[in-house]
């Protein structure tokens, strides 16, 4: 959902009566009857009524705006972060490189990292053995050493030099494996693999299979019974790949597309505009259901705004095989033009004058 504030115009230390007032003339504006012919302006209106529901409670905006300020908090520290390892990689690369990087190889890179010698035998020996442990070289071999030319001092010392050999990131990763592996317990699976699809009310109640393309794959998302907004549905050994260690899982997070049905729980929550008649009097109305279907809605005598009706059984599906309800959420509306009768009406009802 966008920002409430944004989407209504108003500021964040706005009053009620200033959130009542955007509320209306946005929710006329952006009205579907007065909107026919565009195919959005169902969404804009009911993103408008979520928005003017969660900003017209005291507690669900105090929890908001703290959420609100939390984030930015969070974002503001992330980008210094960012900010900061930039400059060290700046600073990195104006460093000149040592030689010994041209031949460094994955494990001697992890090695450096862990700050252990890539050299030292894993096997338990010794790394430096002592004097006395290591075979005396034969004499001829020692007094053949002594009669080798030293090189002159002036004459440079010829360094081989190896060309350069690029690290893969795989490597490195299954070097840090294998380095976390020999020093801890023994790790035997891949990480999972964090992502989300997007999904309509209509594919929930169908209950379908949602295509999803993760790393040149299509994933297969089964939206079974008791799935709903936010659901984490985990797909086993369908995430990232690592030499030698068990293939991970895939963790699909649900997310609503926007809509006129509203996810709460397993219940689905939707506006139905009322002009001041309807509301006074009664009415019987229809509206569209989740899979297009006409569902019939009764408005009672006398029913104000943001009063709740109820349609049983029609909502979504949980894990014990019942169904969630849909709740037809009444907004008051005015009619296109001032009415001359219904000022006059109005202004008796106020002044306690009688025609």
């Amino acid at each position: 959902m966008r920002d409430p504030y944004a989407v209504l115009g108003v500021k964040r230390d706005a009053g009620q009566e200033e959130i009542r007032a955007a509320w209306r003339v946005l929710a006329k504006s952006v009205h579907p009857d007065q909107n026919q012919d565009d195919p959005f302006a169902t969404v804009r209106f009911t993103e408008a009524g979520r928005a003017y529901d969660l900003l017209r409670d005291p507690e669900r905006r105090s929890r908001y705006d703290r959420a609100h300020r939390d984030a930015e908090v969070r974002r503001e520290m992330e980008l210094r972060r960012m900010e900061q390892m930039r400059r060290q990689q700046t600073a990195r690369k104006a460093q000149p490189e040592p030689a010994a990087a041209a031949t460094e190889s994955a494990e001697d890179m992890v090695s450096r990292i862990f700050g252990v010698d890539a050299r030292q035998q894993p096997s338990g020996k010794a790394a430096n053995p002592s004097p006395s442990a290591q075979p005396a070289a034969p004499a001829p071999r020692q007094a053949a050493a002594k009669t080798q030319p030293e090189p002159a001092a002036d004459e440079p010392e010829a360094k081989p030099v190896a060309p350069r050999r690029t690290v893969a990131a795989a490597d490195i990763f299954t070097g840090i494996i294998r380095r976390i592996r020999g020093s801890r317990a023994a790790i035997e699976k891949a990480p999972d693999l964090a992502c989300d699809v997007t999904v309509t009310v209509s594919d929930l109640l169908k209950q379908a299979r949602m295509p999803l393309e993760v790393n040149g794959e299509t994933l297969r998302v089964h939206l079974a019974p008791g799935t709903t907004e936010g659901t984490a549905v985990r797909l086993r050994e369908q995430g990232h790949r690592i030499n030698d260690l068990k293939r991970g899982d895939a963790v699909v997070t649900v997310r609503l597309a926007p809509g006129p049905f509203r996810v709460d729980g397993f219940d689905l929550r939707t506006a139905l505009p009322v002009t001041i008649e309807d509301a006074v009097l009664g009415c019987e109305t229809s509206i569209e259901g989740p899979d297009g279907e006409t569902l019939t809605v009764t408005v009672p005598a006398w029913t104000s705004s943001d009063q709740v009706i109820r349609l049983e059984g029609l909502g979504l599906f949980d894990a014990e095989g019942g169904r969630g309800h849909i709740l037809v959420e009444t907004r008051l509306q005015l009619w296109d033009k001032p009415d001359a009768k219904m000022i006059d009406l109005m202004r008796s009802l106020r002044e306690g004058l009688y025609l």
